[in-house]
Formats: structure tokens, sequence, C-alpha cells
């Protein structure tokens, strides 16, 4: 049902606003644009801040990145007047946060998207004193001592627990869950072996990987990524596995087509320049930048294969 509406309403927003759309995109932008994204210091934060300059040159106004921690970002810009002043830059756990818990907006109903910005393939690590160095050595390991292993996560649905989950149930694996309140701890927790499993992006844990603190077993981009080129893939041993950190810009639903088109294409250039793409690759970070098309079928694409691992994991919380 959340899929045929996501669909069903992008659709219909297009019909309504083609032709008054040209029109209201003309003068725009009127006043200051402001980009409303997570907690400062994560990807959305980092994200916004290194597109918003030249988002700001090209569009003729100031361009202000506004932090608000938890949920309250989406259920801020949700209710924000659909004029492409108010923006939204968030991570998957927008669309995939619903599933898990109640929240007062509905991602697919509240939201027009505009571009998946970035991808951020994560890396499979191990404590060294787990004696596996590959993938197949890990599942092999944790079926002959099922239950024995823990692994890290930050937050319920958060990327670093569904990607572990998603491991666990398409490698058949048993392996315990240990929560932290965020990714700071959780890597000094995995770091002094209190858990010796984690799935996390590599601006947390390549530093210790280099260092030999972490052993670091395989990326979890469908591709080899030529971010990470001396690691394998998790699906090379785990067929169809593929699991990254997406961060995307909404608008609120109702936004005219023709300013969607204007920030999607100006955003699209940003992401484009070649000192952009650098700063992103020093974080382990990809450049995706595609239209609002594209990333659509993307959140539709998530929702249908991550909801159905939360549904057959049970994983729901108040």
């Amino acid at each position: 049902m959340l899929m045929t509406r996501f669909v069903v309403s992008i659709f219909s927003a297009g019909l309504m606003v083609v032709g008054a759309g040209v029109a209201c995109g003309q003068d725009y932008p009127k006043r200051p644009i402001r980009i409303v994204t997570s907690a400062s210091g994560g990807v959305n934060d980092f994200t916004a801040r290194i597109i918003a300059p030249g988002l700001s040159d090209a569009l003729g106004q100031p361009v202000v990145v506004e932090n608000r921690g938890g949920i309250m970002a989406p259920e801020v810009v949700a209710i924000g007047t659909p004029d492409g002043h108010t923006l939204l830059l968030n991570t998957d756990n927008i669309w995939l946060a619903p599933l898990i818990r109640k929240t007062s907006y509905d991602p697919v109903r509240d939201f027009a998207p505009i571009s998946l910005l970035v991808s951020a393939p994560l890396i499979l690590v191990v404590h060294p004193s787990v004696a596996v160095k590959s993938v197949k050595e890990l599942i092999a390991l944790a079926k002959a001592k099922p239950g024995a292993l823990n692994y890290g996560m930050s937050t319920m649905g958060s990327a670093n627990h569904l990607s572990v989950e998603l491991f666990k149930a398409m490698s058949g694996v048993n392996i315990v869950q240990i929560s932290y309140k965020g990714s700071g701890p959780l890597v000094i927790g995995l770091l002094g072996g209190e858990v010796q499993v984690a799935i996390d992006t590599g601006a947390s844990l390549l530093p210790h990987i280099k260092s030999g603190k972490l052993r670091g077993l395989a990326v979890t981009s469908a591709k080899p990524s030529t971010l990470f080129p001396d690691m394998p893939v998790v699906a090379a041993t785990v067929p169809g596995y593929a699991y990254g950190l997406l961060s995307g810009m909404f608008a609120p639903a109702g936004t005219p087509a023709a300013i969607i088109t204007r920030l999607n294409q100006e955003i699209v250039r940003v992401l484009n320049h070649a000192d952009i793409k650098e700063r992103f690759s020093d974080r382990g970070i990809e450049v995706v930048g595609n239209s609002p098309e594209g990333f659509a079928a993307t959140v539709k694409s998530d929702i249908a294969r991550i909801g159905k691992l939360i549904k057959d994991a049970g994983i729901k919380t108040e």
C-alpha cells in the first residue's frame, strides 16, 4: 500500500503542476533557502554544508543549513510551505523509520523527491581477536558457533543495524545485537572487543583498519567500490547482498514541478564539480546526483526490499 501510494503521488503531483509549474519556477527563489537536516557531524550535515555554497551561488540566494536531531528534520519539512524555500536533506532513515516506529509524517505522501545526492558504501569489519580473514570464514565461524559473536549497532533502523540484519538473513547466521548510543560509542566498543563484528561507514572505520586495530573484510556495495579498491564485496560471498548509506534531498509535497526541476539541475551541477567529488571521496562517499524520477524509484525499491527484512525480522520499536 505504501509503495502504491508513492507511485500515485509522484504521478499525480506531476500532472497537477505541469501548467502552473513553469510560471512558479521563473521567479524562484524569492528569499533565502533553508536546508533542514539531522544533527551536526554526520553524513547529512557534511553533505548539506558541502553543497550549500554552490547552490547559493547558482540560485542567487543564501542557503542556510539547519540541524535538527532525531526525526525532527522530516517532521519540520513535512509541514513546510511547498514553495522550494524549505528543503530536507536526509538519509534513507526518512523512508525506513516509519516501517519501524510511529512517525508524524508519511515518507511518500509528505515529500517530493529532488535527487539522491550521495551513497556511502559501508565496510564489514571484525575485531582482530576474531580468527577470520574473509566473509566466507566469518560465515563459517558464525554457523559453527551460533550466538557466540556479537555485533554493534547505534540506533534501531540505522544503516549499521539494518545492514547487519540483512547480512544475517541472507547468510543464515546468528550474530547477537548489542546496542550503543551512537556510532562513536559503537566504534569504541568494537575497538575494545566488547563486540566482534560491525558494519559502518568508511569515515568511522577506515582509520582503524589502516592502523590494524580492526580487520576490514568487505564493502557492502553491489559492485566493487573505487573508494576501497583493495576490498572485495560482500556479494561475492553472499549473492545479491547490497547495502549503502543513501542521502537525498526532498521538498514538501506539492512543490511545483518547475521548482523541483530547477533544484535538481543546480544540485546535480554542484555535485559534479571535480573539487566537490574529491571532498566526498576523501570521506568515503560516492556522488550520485540522479533525477527526481530516479530517486523516487530508489525509494520505492528500498521500501520494498528493506521493508520485507524489517517485517521478517520483527524489527519494531515504540
